[in-house]
């Protein structure tokens, strides 16, 4: 028996690049979902995302918190959580909005001062409560403003720490 003359080519077998191609596409599957499971629960487990609080039912925060709010996102009325006064006059608000979000906001001089947002008055959102009891929130430039009933204690991005004792509300 002599061999074909046909001059085909020669097959090649398949199994192989098929084996190696669902390896392949099982690992960037199985990245793929991981990636995805680690963002969900990153942005479950984050402080901002889960409200620390039942919702409040008190008076309402100051107009400008109200006004603040309004453009931050708040959902509904600002109801004051806790409302604190230092040693060095600033006045500070924790306020929670309808969906249960914590909002700080505080005022050198208190309510009677001037409000000029950024300058006299600050205010933040995502702010959440520590296993202490102190509602955290934190700015922009990084620092750090921790309250409560005793306290304020604000962690400058440098690491410098400046307190302040609570006299009253």
């Amino acid at each position: 028996m002599t061999p074909l003359d046909d001059h085909s080519q020669q097959r090649r077998p398949l199994f192989f690049p098929v084996v190696i191609a669902t390896v392949l596409l099982t690992i960037i599957g199985m990245i793929g979902g991981f990636l995805l499971g680690e963002e969900r629960n990153r942005s479950v487990s984050t402080p901002e995302a889960t409200p620390t609080l039942s919702l409040v039912d008190g008076p309402l925060c100051p107009e400008q918190t109200q006004k603040a709010g309004e453009l931050q996102g708040a959902s509904g009325q600002l109801i004051q959580v806790m409302r604190v006064r230092t040693t060095r006059k600033t006045v500070i608000w924790i306020c929670q909005d309808r969906k249960g979000q914590l909002y700080y906001h505080a005022n050198k001089g208190g309510t009677d001062a001037e409000w000029i947002e950024n300058k006299t008055a600050l205010f933040l959102s995502g702010v959440w409560q520590d296993g202490n009891g102190a509602y955290v929130a934190t700015a922009v430039d990084g620092a750090v403003f921790s309250v409560d009933r005793n306290r304020l204690r604000i962690t400058h991005a440098d690491g410098r720490e400046e307190t302040q004792k609570v006299v009253g509300e």
